[in-house]
C-alpha cells in the first residue's frame, strides 16, 4: 500500500527518534525509504554548501538506521523552500506516503520541519502520515520522549461520508487487508447544525447514518477484521474526534484531509487539520483526489 515512503528530518535529536519506530510501517508494505533534509534558501543563502559538509555526519546516522531496519534508503540533502521541496520530492521519487513528526499542540512548533508542516499538509498530494510525540512524567522537560506507531491495533476512522471520506476509506480498507485487530468507525451529528432547525430529524438522521456506517463495517468483516465497531455520538466533531483519540487503546487515526466543503476546510481550518494538531496518537490523513 505504501511501498516508498518520504521522511522529512531536520536532523535533530527528536528526528532521530522518530526514525526509529517507522520499522512498524513494514506492516503495511513499505520497503523504500527516501529521506530528506531541505535547508531553507531564505536562511541559509551562500552558506549552504558549508552546512551541508557540517550536517552530512547526522544525515549519513539517520539514514544508516533506515537501512538497519530494513528498508532501502535514498538520501538526499536539498535547497529551496521545504514546504514546496518536500512535496516536489515525493512526486519526483513518486513516493506513496509522507511521514513528519509533532509534538502537537501547535502546528506552528513543529520538529521534523521547522514550522512548515501545515503548509506541507495543506497542499499535499499524497497520504501524510503526522506521527505523534509522547513525553512520559510529571515534569514534561525532564519526562523521557517517546515515539510510538502501531498501524494495526486499533485504527479510528471519523467520517463525514463525503466524497473524500470514501477516497479515505479505501485506504482503511487495504489496512485491513493488511492484518489490522480493530476498527472503530465514527460518525459524529454535528449539534451545531442539526440544534437550529433539524433536531426533531436526528432519529432518522441516526438511523440513516447507521445504515451507512454498518456498510462500511461488512465491508472490512469481509477484509478479515473481527473486531469492527460503531460509534454515533452527537456534539462537535472536532471535540467528539479529538476526545475519542485519547480513549479505548486507540492507535492510529484515519481521515480524510478535506470534507464536504473544501474551500471552507481551505481557509477556515478543517476538522482534519484541528484532529492533526491535538490528536493524541499517529494521524494519517488522505488527501481527496484531484
Amino acid at each position: 500500500m505504501f511501498s516508498k515512503m518520504l521522511v522529512a528530518t531536520d536532523l535533530s535529536e527528536t528526528s532521530e527518534r522518530v526514525i526509529g519506530t517507522l520499522g512498524s510501517l513494514k506492516a503495511l508494505g513499505t520497503r523504500e525509504a527516501v529521506l530528506i533534509h531541505c535547508f531553507n534558501i531564505r536562511d541559509v543563502g551562500s552558506l549552504a554548501d558549508r552546512l551541508m559538509e557540517l550536517a552530512r555526519p547526522s544525515f549519513e546516522r539517520q539514514k544508516k538506521t533506515l537501512e538497519d531496519l530494513g528498508f532501502l534508503v535514498t538520501a538526499n540533502m536539498v535547497l529551496g523552500l521545504p514546504q514546496i521541496e518536500i512535496n516536489r520530492q515525493a512526486d519526483e521519487h513518486n513516493c506513496s506516503l509522507v511521514v513528519v513528526g509533532s509534538t502537537g499542540g501547535s502546528m506552528a512548533s513543529e520538529i521534523l520541519l521547522g514550522g512548515v508542516a501545515s503548509a506541507v499538509i495543506h497542499s499535499a498530494t499524497r497520504p501524510v502520515l503526522v506521527l505523534r510525540f509522547k513525553t512520559t512524567g510529571d515534569d514534561a522537560a525532564k519526562s523521557r520522549a517517546e515515539w510510538s506507531c502501531d498501524c494495526l491495533r486499533h485504527i479510528l476512522f471519523p467520517t463525514d461520508f463525503s466524497d473524500n471520506a470514501e477516497h479515505a476509506f479505501s485506504y482503511v480498507r487495504k489496512i485491513a487487508e493488511c492484518g489490522a485487530k480493530r476498527i472503530t468507525l465514527l460518525h459524529v451529528q454535528d449539534q451545531g447544525r442539526i440544534d437550529q432547525h433539524l433536531k426533531d430529524r436526528l432519529a432518522e438522521f441516526n438511523r440513516i447514518d447507521t445504515e451507512r456506517l454498518t456498510r462500511l463495517k461488512d465491508e472490512l468483516t469481509r477484509a478479515g477484521v473481527k473486531d469492527v465497531r460503531i460509534e454515533l455520538p452527537y456534539g462537535s466533531p472536532k471535540k467528539e474526534i479529538i476526545e475519542r483519540t485519547g480513549r479505548d487503546d486507540v492507535s492510529l487515526v484515519v481521515m480524510g484531509s478535506q470534507g464536504r466543503g473544501y474551500i471552507e476546510d481551505i481557509f477556515l481550518g478543517s476538522v482534519s487539520h484541528a484532529v492533526v494538531r491535538r490528536s493524541k496518537v499517529p494521524v494519517l490523513l488522505i488527501p481527496a483526489l484531484r
